[in-house]
């Protein structure tokens, strides 16, 4: 016969304490809060570098490791997979 098998609830008792109530109508007591500065408004450059990082994340224009944006644009068109154009008119403003 096996030994009985202790239980550390056998020697300590129980206690269960009460849930906490949460304060989420209540408002700490202190300083205002200060409004969020609003965001800056993007430059034209930040939104060009955004458009080409789109097109260098989308697979459907082939992979891009290893050739530059312009190549790659032209080897997607030549596949005939339609890259938009005004990525390429980006590249050609900016100079690859």
């Amino acid at each position: 016969m096996a030994p009985k098998r202790r239980l550390i609830t056998d020697t300590f008792k129980v206690v269960k304490r009460a849930k906490k109530k949460q304060k989420e109508d209540k408002e700490p007591a202190g300083p205002e809060k200060e409004p969020e500065p609003q965001p800056r408004p993007m430059t034209q450059r930040q939104k060009d570098l955004l458009e080409l990082q789109q097109f260098d994340l989308d697979w459907t224009y082939g992979p891009c490791s290893g050739i530059s944006r312009m190549q790659r644009w032209e080897r997607a068109e030549l596949h005939g997979l339609k890259p938009p154009q005004a990525i390429r008119d980006l590249l050609l403003r900016s100079g690859g």
